[in-house]
């Protein structure tokens, strides 16, 4: 998700400082205490087409320019617009509209016990790829699993001390014999709906990506996920946005090339 290296222009880019900031994040209960930790304002003139639920948040915290991006709710159902469609269409919209030097994608996910992962784990996710896009024709099933390497950020992860992991994404909450093998082949620790296709989306148009991610069910576990998802919701949610408010302070002043 870093743009290619090698090319002057991008050189310098990692060498400025980074000033604009977009996190994109699904759920609301998720997005609350950062909107309250960085003092975030509503768009009231929204940069995005008319008649979509994404919402922006936005304000200046210590320089740094951030932008909360919530996909909303359903217009019909009411329920948070989780899911790759939603992810990849305001991550694209928001690249678009609002130029940022990086995107964070921050979220709840599974984690496999049999990988380390507990309740209330966060991770910085090292890779991305999706478990459900199987297609089983050569060329096609590389492209469909769609793997690619996060940027990489070797000094934030000194610092702040979090655990690394690979993330596998998918649209269904539940998992398949299917989607466990691929999630097995991912070598991966954890299980979303969103890193992705925010990964896809931003690898296309160069921007570096970075993946937060807090573990709220333990997909090899003895408890159905989504009971378990809902029970720990809250708590999980605190630990997350801790994590990205220290992801946050450190990226402040700093380039590119010094994450």
């Amino acid at each position: 998700m870093a743009p290619p290296h090698g090319d002057d222009g991008n050189d310098v880019a990692e060498e400025r400082a980074i000033k604009t900031i977009v996190i994109v994040i699904a759920m609301q209960k998720e997005a609350i205490p950062l909107i309250k930790k960085f003092n975030l304002s509503q768009d009231m003139n929204p940069v995005f087409p008319k008649g979509v639920p994404w919402i922006r948040y936005h304000g200046i915290y210590r320089d740094l320019s951030i932008n909360l991006i919530w996909p909303g709710k359903d217009s019909i159902l009411g329920v948070n617009s989780v899911c790759t469609v939603s992810a990849s269409l305001v991550t694209y919209a928001s690249i678009q509209a609002l130029k940022p030097d990086l995107i964070i994608n921050a979220g709840t996910s599974g984690g496999f016990k049999a990988k380390g992962a507990c309740i209330g784990d966060v991770y910085i996710s090292s890779d991305v790829a999706f478990h459900d896009r199987r297609i089983r024709i050569p060329g096609y099933d590389v492209y469909g699993v769609g793997a690619r390497q996060s940027f990489s950020t070797p000094n934030l992860l000194k610092e702040l001390n979090l655990k690394v992991a690979k993330l596998s994404t998918g649209d269904s909450l539940d998992m398949s014999p299917e989607d466990e093998a691929y999630i097995t082949a991912n070598g991966a620790t954890l299980k979303d709906m969103e890193g992705g296709a925010v990964a896809y989306v931003a690898y296309l148009l160069s921007v570096p990506a970075i993946f937060i991610k807090a573990v709220t069910d333990i997909i090899d576990g003895d408890k159905p996920t989504a009971e378990e998802f809902r029970q720990n919701l809250a708590a999980v949610t605190i630990a997350l946005d801790g994590a990205v408010t220290q992801v946050v302070d450190f990226i402040c002043g700093k380039s590119m090339s010094e994450l």
